[in-house]
């Protein structure tokens, strides 16, 4: 990252430790709600600095933030054989996206995602540490009410 930046967030241990004594499940879904919102500021910088492609479409319309991948790109993820607790992906899901990221024999590169992701990497993280915890005390509370709801039946 040119010029770099440090960023310190207090309280991650004890969040992770908050998310330990939830259900895997729970703490998944946990994680990929804030993911989800987290990367969104990142979502709207790539697309902004996207190019439109006349043969390819519009590399902008492609894509987006969310917990799966298409077919192909499940097919390479799982080639390169790592598995995350929590996978949460942002960009664009067109393959002519490559080419024009990293540029070709033929091609410049014409950087959009690095410059994108340079630019809210901070964003990411202040948005991870504000909500993490709010959605962590949710989640423990759905899970108490349904228990709650399981006693009164039976």
């Amino acid at each position: 990252m040119a010029g770099g930046f440090t960023m310190k967030v207090d309280g991650l241990k004890d969040l992770g430790r908050a998310l330990d004594e939830l259900p895997k499940t729970t703490a998944r879904a946990t994680l990929r709600r804030v993911g989800v919102k987290a990367l969104q500021p990142f979502d709207k910088a790539w697309r902004a600095n996207a190019e439109r492609n006349r043969l390819t479409g519009a590399l902008d319309g492609s894509g987006g933030v969310g917990t799966k991948l298409t077919r192909r790109q499940a097919q390479q993820a799982k080639k390169a054989g790592d598995k995350s607790f929590v996978e949460v992906y942002a960009g664009p899901n067109n393959p002519a996206a490559v080419p024009a990221e990293f540029g070709t024999v033929d091609q410049p590169a014409r950087p959009f995602m690095r410059p994108a992701f340079d630019a809210t990497a901070g964003q990411i993280l202040q948005i991870t540490a504000d909500e993490l915890g709010g959605e962590i005390d949710k989640s423990a509370k759905r899970l108490v009410r349904k228990a709650a709801k399981l006693a009164a039946k039976g």
